[in-house]
């Protein structure tokens, strides 16, 4: 695995654009710990309309956020590591989240962690926080690879496991 290194006016850049970095560079996964696999990270950019009328992000805001990790994660990023199927069709079945603490309004982006905690066939499970030096909240996510033409569930290729298994971190 390879370990991200880079200057940090890189990493500045990549803040304002929202862009995935893990460790300062864009693009690459945290590395591996002695827990498992790596997690994708990605700086998500907050906006005002992101408040809701007591004054901190709105619970379904926090969806959005995961959501702009997981595609970044799964499309683009999965594209550069030369895995295209997901971008063609993988839906969520079934989303869990904790919230932990209130986040309000800031120029800074909120980093969300990505990670994978479970591979079958036909599904795999994910897991998020959504932090920077505290933990806002945490969030499980199934998604399920789909044939869009034939409007059913498909099974995982050797492809997207192998991308999978990389940022494969049981949980206990």
């Amino acid at each position: 695995m390879t370990e991200a290194v880079s200057a940090v006016s890189s990493a500045a850049a990549d803040l304002r654009t929202g862009q995935a970095v893990a460790d300062g560079a864009a693009g690459e996964p945290a590395p591996a710990t002695a827990a498992g696999g790596a997690r994708h990270v990605f700086l998500c950019p907050l906006r005002w309309a992101d408040m809701d009328s007591f004054g901190h992000v709105n619970n379904v805001e926090y969806l959005r956020y995961l959501e702009q990790a997981r595609v970044d994660w799964m499309f683009e990023t999965a594209r550069e590591a030369g895995v295209e199927k997901f971008s063609l069709g993988t839906v969520v079945a079934r989303h869990e989240i904790d919230y932990k603490r209130p986040l309000v309004y800031r120029a800074e982006p909120v980093r969300v962690e990505i990670w994978v905690t479970r591979i079958s066939h036909a599904s795999f499970d994910c897991a998020y926080e959504v932090r920077d030096d505290v933990v806002y909240a945490t969030a499980k996510t199934t998604l399920v690879p789909y044939d869009l033409a034939q409007q059913r569930p498909r099974r995982l290729d050797r492809q997207e496991r192998f991308y999978l298994e990389r940022y494969l971190r049981q949980e206990r």
